[in-house]
């Protein structure tokens, strides 16, 4: 009950519902009321948060600094396990085996198979329960994929009980025990998944995936036409504030500054 209270409660605080609700209530506050200015300016500023928020500057702004902590991991050391955490996911067997994982997903998998390729001998292990009445979870949809992709069935582990990135980092403990590995997830994400991983007296190898605040070129037009792209990574930095603040509510502490090696 308590995962789900999170996760409809964490929704609704993300900006465009949050934003839509603050809308929705400039409308009733107009029709319904005679607070008749105090309707126009929330409506107003609801829709110039909601501009703003939908703008490439000011949504990477935002992500950037969540995710540039770790950078992307090139390094020469060989570890036996590779951990893929779960994310969006659905299951049609008759879809293509990538079309199953949804947003942050299958970077965080394709990722993960760039670091096999490099060290062949590693296990990938992947994590995240079934979502809704889907017949397969998130982590054997994910150990599909990276077998399509030439990973060896024997080289994957799949851990599907785990519903969170807490769960995950002691289901992680219990299969591997306290062997040193590499983490990967989304930039954004990994942070946070260092905190809860390091917490469980886990050895996580940084590995970031899925980077979407963009630093490079652009095209003026971009930078100045709201999309619902730049909404979303608005929401993605959104999302990972809630979560830092719920760690930091349940007294979890910062991992280390200095990234492994």
């Amino acid at each position: 009950m308590l995962f789900y209270l999170k996760k409809v409660t964490g929704g609704l605080l993300l900006p465009l519902p949050f934003l839509l609700l603050v809308i929705a209530t400039g409308i009733l506050l107009l029709w319904f009321s005679r607070w008749q200015k105090a309707g126009k300016i929330v409506i107003s500023v609801g829709w110039l948060v909601l501009l703003l928020l939908s703008l490439q500057p000011v949504a990477d702004r935002l992500l950037q600094p969540v995710e540039e902590r770790y950078p992307t991991w090139n390094g020469d050391a060989k570890y036996d396990y590779i951990v893929v955490l779960g994310g969006g996911y659905t299951y049609n067997p008759e879809w293509a085996p990538s079309s199953n994982l949804i947003s942050n997903s299958l970077p965080r998998v394709t990722e993960g198979v760039r670091q096999w390729l490099r060290h062949p001998s590693a296990i990938m292990v992947f994590t995240g329960a079934a979502g809704g009445n889907n017949p397969m979870s998130n982590a054997e949809t994910a150990a599909k994929v990276a077998q399509s992709l030439g990973v060896p069935a024997d080289h994957t582990l799949a851990l599907s009980q785990p519903k969170d990135t807490e769960e995950e980092s002691h289901a992680v403990r219990a299969a591997i025990g306290d062997h040193p590995f590499l983490l990967v997830t989304s930039a954004s994400h990994l942070p946070r998944a260092m905190r809860f991983f390091e917490a469980a007296g886990l050895k996580p190898i940084p590995v970031p995936a899925n980077q979407m605040a963009i630093t490079s070129p652009l095209y003026w037009f971009e930078r100045v036409t709201p999309s619902a792209v730049w909404l979303g990574h608005s929401e993605r930095a959104g999302y990972e504030l809630l979560g830092q603040l719920w760690q930091w509510m349940k007294g979890i502490r910062s991992p280390s500054t200095e990234p492994r090696q």
